[in-house]
């Protein structure tokens, strides 16, 4: 994670984006909007406007397999979500509420950006063995 991000906006920015790529982008971008329209209702239009420019790089930089250029694009983003949340701390709210009932039902599950803690603990003794795995595992033994 970046130092100094907020989780929320680090998973908005990075959905935000992807979503961009989908079939259902125009929700994306509505829920975008939303959010600008919340806060700086005259710079709704040239958000929108943006949305649209962007998805055209989103896509693109799939197409040429550009994974730089779509994370700088990422990043934008957080940055812009970043400033919404410091002229209105109470759009987080509605950030997140974007988050989960917009962006993220866009993605494929394996695109959906979040964060998971887990906690695992596990003992063997004498000849025990132990695999542990916080998501897929492959174990190969002969």
């Amino acid at each position: 994670m970046e130092a100094g991000v907020d989780p929320l906006l680090m998973t908005s920015g990075t959905a935000l984006v992807a979503a961009m790529a989908t079939d259902g982008w125009q929700g994306a971008r509505a829920g975008a909007v939303k959010l600008w329209r919340r806060v700086y209702p005259d710079r709704a239009e040239a958000v929108e406007a943006e949305l649209e420019e962007v998805r055209g790089e989103v896509l693109a930089a799939r197409r040429d397999g550009d994974e730089d250029a779509e994370q700088e694009l990422v990043a934008d983003w957080r940055r812009r979500l970043a400033r919404l949340v410091a002229a209105d701390p109470a759009v987080g709210a509605e950030i997140q509420q974007v988050l989960d009932q917009v962006w993220k039902p866009l993605l494929p599950a394996n695109e959906q950006p979040g964060t998971q803690n887990v906690s695992m603990n596990a003992t063997a003794k004498d000849r025990g063995r132990v695999y542990m795995a916080g998501r897929d595992q492959t174990i190969n033994e002969k």
